[in-house]
Order: C-alpha cells, then sequence, then structure tokens
C-alpha cells in the first residue's frame, strides 16, 4: 500500500522545548489525528545547542487526505496561532514523499 508522508520542521530555543511540544501536541499533532485519511503521527525533537529542531512526520492515505488538513495549498506549512511565541522562523513549505511499506 502506498502512503503519502508528510514532514514539517521547526526551530525554538531549546529553553521552550518542552513548552513547545506540549503546544505542538495540544494543535498540530491532535488535529492531524482528526482528519480522516491520517494514518499516523509522529513528533520528533532534537536539542542542538541553544536551539530545538522538531520534525512532525505524518503518514496518510492520499493527497486528498492531506488537503483536508493543509488546504489546496497543501505543500505550504501550516501555522498556528501561538506558533509565533516559540518558532525561531517560519518555513514555508514542507516535504512529501511517497511512502512504501515491505
Amino acid at each position: 500500500m502506498k502512503k503519502i508522508t508528510r514532514i514539517w520542521h521547526g526551530v525554538t530555543n531549546a529553553n521552550h522545548a518542552d513548552e513547545y511540544l506540549k503546544y505542538v501536541e495540544d494543535t498540530g499533532m491532535k488535529q492531524y489525528r482528526s482528519i480522516p485519511g491520517n494514518l499516523s503521527a509522529k513528533l520528533l525533537r532534537r536539542v542542538e545547542g541553544n536551539q530545538c529542531h522538531f520534525l512532525t512526520v505524518t503518514e496518510w492515505d492520499s493527497y486528498d487526505s492531506i488537503k483536508k488538513f493543509a488546504g489546496e495549498d497543501y505543500q505550504k506549512a501550516k501555522y498556528y496561532e501561538l506558533d509565533k511565541n516559540y518558532l525561531l522562523e517560519f518555513e514555508e513549505h514542507v516535504v512529501h514523499y511517497e511512502t512504501f511499506e515491505y
């Protein structure tokens, strides 16, 4: 079964890592899982010096399902209201990969 994997990347100050983790759990991760066609949602975190990198890695059954989450311009990153309080930069796009399991 072919899936689509969507990956978003964000960076915060390391001292906000735990607070931002909770925020992403309550916003993006919760919304991902509520969308029909979302197959999985993972949140990765890595502290590197005074910064913390976050990746959301989600799997979907189709691009149409991704559009239910992200809108028609599904390659654009989706941000939430309080992201501006945490993120050091706002990457404009996410990446998508066709994903194959064996």
